[in-house]
């Protein structure tokens, strides 16, 4: 049985009204649960995303890590909060990506990447990305200390995976994949303008082209273009927003590598859309809001048993 554990976010949302949640999916029998709906009143309430909703997700000895903003939240099975953990240089995160004993985080207000230590409990790695235009540089910091970079956030990172080869890094305004390898860091591949969840992926790379509300699988051999599910309008629901920059239907972020052939996808209103990349189509739309303003943010398999009733 395959299941998905997701985290959304509602741009645009009020105090006093949900800002996004935690979903688990079963994609076998299309069951959905909604173990939390979260409606912090500590956030900044300021347009667009900004600190509403979860974001990225990891695990750790039966544990659930989910970022949100600006602090990294931990749960049990149950999704009782346990633990929350917060950094001066978190803020605005996006996705999580867990690699040995560390959660890397992208920490887009700051363009760096924090690396949160599973057994101490601690911030005790980061890496500042920056560019001129022309190159990038990659710069090490101590989370722990007050000589980190200002927040400026110029490449807008929201994408870290980490695996045997490197780390890889990407973000809206990056227009690459970015690899470092421990020392130096470089162009893995050139991206579109803002992108979404960019990773190597088999002999290439996977992304999410948000602009163009398409999924992109891209290698020297092959291409392969996913359109992002559209729903007919009437079906949708606050969609009479003073600023349409708040929230738009299509819009795709969040992405889990099912295997060689199968990619699940997020996009809004909060839908997962599973993909075959050898047929290009896709097997599978289970929507879980027809509210415009929620999107998916995060979007992992679940690794432990469905919750009993």
């Amino acid at each position: 049985m395959t299941s998905l554990i997701a985290t959304s976010v509602v741009r645009g949302s009020q105090q006093g009204d949900s800002h996004g949640g935690i979903y688990l999916v079963n994609l076998d029998t299309d069951e959905i649960l909604q173990p939390v709906n979260w409606n912090r009143v500590d956030i900044d309430w300021q347009g667009r995303g900004w600190d509403r909703g979860l974001r990225g997700i990891g695990f750790h000895k039966g544990e659930i890590y989910i970022v949100a903003s600006d602090e990294l939240f931990v749960f049990d099975q149950n999704f009782q909060l346990i633990a929350s953990y917060k950094n001066q240089y978190l803020k605005h995160c996006h996705e999580v990506s867990q690699f040995g004993a560390h959660l890397f985080i992208a920490s887009t207000g700051y363009d760096s990447i924090l690396g949160f230590d599973l057994e101490t409990k601690t911030f005790n790695w980061a890496l500042n990305v920056q560019t001129d235009g022309l190159r990038f540089q990659a710069n090490r910091f101590n989370p722990k200390g007050d000589k980190g970079p200002l927040m400026l956030n110029k490449l807008h990172l929201n994408m870290v995976h980490c695996d045997q080869g490197g780390m890889f890094i990407s973000g809206l305004h990056s227009k690459a994949l970015l690899r470092f390898d421990g020392k130096n860091i470089g162009v893995l591949s050139t991206l579109p303008e803002g992108v979404h969840n960019a990773r190597p992926f088999k002999d290439g790379i996977v992304f999410n082209d948000t602009q163009k509300n398409v999924v992109r699988y891209e290698s020297p051999d092959s291409r392969a273009i996913l359109r992002i599910p559209r729903f007919a309008p009437h079906k949708l629901t606050h969609t009479k927003l003073d600023d349409t920059r708040l929230a738009r239907p299509g819009f795709a972020r969040g992405l889990c590598v099912l295997s060689e052939q199968e990619i699940a996808i997020g996009s809004s209103p909060s839908t997962l859309t599973i993909y075959d990349l050898d047929t290009q189509k896709a097997t599978k739309v289970i929507n879980l809001s027809m509210d415009v303003r929620n999107a998916i943010h995060g979007l992992e398999i679940w690794p432990f048993a469905w919750p009993s009733k």
